[in-house]
């Protein structure tokens, strides 16, 4: 059965380990979630049936915001302990900075890493870890506050790694791993500053321009409400799209996520990677604004650093076709999941709500 834990509980990697003693699933809520949803989710996990063999429960909410639960077997994450304990360079007696909280299958991975005998975690941006998982959200955080003297090395997920990032945290002297997984797929390709290639154990295909692997690490399915994970015998795929280009894979993002704006299909990270190479841009997030018979206005939220350009319009026009420049702009902090993730599905509320600004002329 699925046991629900309170991710903000004392001892929780103890209680993690007692719960897989007893041949139970745990399941790690958030403390911050509202009541209403900790219910859904909780009754999710309550009437769900589990295969035999299930030893996590993570939660993915997907571009759509609505909660899945994903079940996995033990073998799924044990499989890649070796590969991730290589990219931290770190064992048993070091320790990992974990900031995303226990909700999240990135920080609950690294929990089930050290109850196999990986690196300790410790919860947040530790001044004394040897390691960071994290997203780029919290690697950025970590370097703006000025990185821990032991910090050697950080394994970033979640979302697109800015190359200035990595060069930032290279030149304060720690080792950049990025990758592309799944909540489903776990680990997918990985990236150590050359470009993205298929993770340790794992091999990827490109059919009708979506990803599948065929990979040891591959979730077993869901309790409850179906989500994008699909299969062909020993491949599956959740949808992303993506090229292969001597060999390193070049990501396009879910189909889900493609604006459709007139006559043009627009991927949302490719204008984004655009945004931000513009100096001053500290991040982009690019979503469809209903317009009618046109489809969707192509709109982009920036995070400004201080002394931004003022134009940043003219210089989008420099690196993007017409079709893919944004029509609507807006300055703000993007949201984002728990873990750090951007929540594309968010932006067009808060621009209804006017809780971001128009980008000054």
């Amino acid at each position: 059965m699925i046991i629900p834990v309170d991710g903000a509980e004392a001892g929780l990697l103890g209680r993690l380990a007692r719960i897989r003693e007893a041949g139970d699933v745990p399941l790690v809520g958030d403390p911050r979630w509202p009541s209403a949803h900790r219910d859904a989710v909780n009754a999710a996990a309550a009437a769900a049936a589990v295969p035999e063999g299930t030893a996590w429960a993570t939660l993915t909410s997907g571009s759509s915001g609505a909660p899945r639960i994903v079940l996995r077997s033990a073998a799924s994450w044990e499989d890649s302990f070796a590969a991730v304990g290589a990219f931290l360079g770190a064992g048993s007696g070091d320790a990992v900075a974990l900031p995303a909280p226990p909700a999240s299958s990135l920080t609950l991975f690294s929990l089930a890493h050290a109850l196999s005998g990986g690196p300790r975690p410790v919860p947040g941006n530790a001044p004394d870890a040897d390691a960071l998982h994290c997203t780029p959200q919290a690697l950025r955080a970590v370097l703006d506050a000025g990185a821990p003297p032991r910090l050697r090395a950080a394994l970033v997920g979640g979302s697109h790694l800015d190359p200035e990032l990595r060069r930032r945290a290279e030149a304060a002297g720690i080792r950049v791993t990025a990758y592309y997984g799944a909540a489903e797929l776990s680990f997918v390709a990985c990236d150590e500053g050359d470009g993205l290639r298929p993770f340790p154990g794992v091999e990827v295909e490109i059919r009708q321009g979506e990803v599948w692997v065929r990979s040891p690490f591959t979730a077993s399915g869901y309790a409850g409400s179906p989500g994008p994970l699909r299969r062909e015998g020993a491949w599956a795929t959740v949808g992303d799209r993506a090229e292969l280009i001597d060999g390193r894979l070049r990501l396009l993002g879910r189909a889900d996520d493609a604006i459709l704006s007139a006559s043009a299909t627009i991927v949302p990270e490719e204008v984004e990677a655009a945004l931000r190479s513009i100096p001053g841009v500290r991040d982009a997030l690019v979503f469809g604004l209903p317009r009618g018979p046109v489809g969707a206005l192509v709109s982009a939220l920036l995070e400004l650093e201080a002394g931004a350009p003022v134009d940043v319009r003219a210089l989008a026009a420099d690196r993007l076709a017409p079709a893919h420049r944004p029509r609507r702009w807006f300055t703000g902090l993007i949201p984002r999941t728990a873990s750090g993730k951007p929540a594309r599905a968010e932006a067009p509320g808060l621009v209804m709500a006017g809780e971001v600004q128009p980008l000054a002329a």
